[in-house]
């Protein structure tokens, strides 16, 4: 557990609100409102680390990140959010840190996928990816 002013972040799994997740994720996430909660579910049950912001007052999850590796050299951050009423507070910029930064995956090559978060994850060192990357779209639906 880690203080951060009147939040605390945490990696243990069993903290994870699911409700909130899905709440969120279903709602006001742009990149993944195509799934269902049983999809959420899973993922975060088989995600290889999930780090939970929550408000130290109410025990209330008000953030969230889930990571996707190998658990070796690799691993893709993914659905990374800060509740709209815990924003404006650095609260995003320290649970990526936390996930990228302070764990087991310290010294792995990080990828993601953002529309609108660039400068966030550039503070961490994210950036185009070099000429050995290459990515297939989903193909979802087929």
């Amino acid at each position: 557990m880690i203080p951060y002013g009147p939040y605390e972040l945490d990696d243990d799994p069993t903290r994870i609100d699911l409700d909130a997740v899905w709440s969120f994720l279903s709602t006001e996430a742009y990149w993944g409102r195509w799934r269902q909660r049983e999809h959420v579910e899973r993922q975060v049950a088989n995600a290889w680390r999930v780090v939970g912001g929550y408000d130290r007052a109410s025990g209330r999850m008000v953030a969230f990140a889930r990571a996707v590796s190998d658990g070796v050299a690799f691993a893709y951050l993914a659905d990374v959010f800060v509740v709209p009423e815990a924003r404006g507070k650095g609260l995003g910029k320290e649970l990526v840190r936390v996930m990228i930064e302070c764990g087991p995956g310290a010294a792995f090559r990080w990828t993601l996928h953002t529309k609108d978060a660039h400068g966030l994850y550039k503070r961490f060192g994210f950036g185009p990816p070099d000429p050995t990357f290459m990515e297939r779209p989903a193909q979802l639906g087929r």
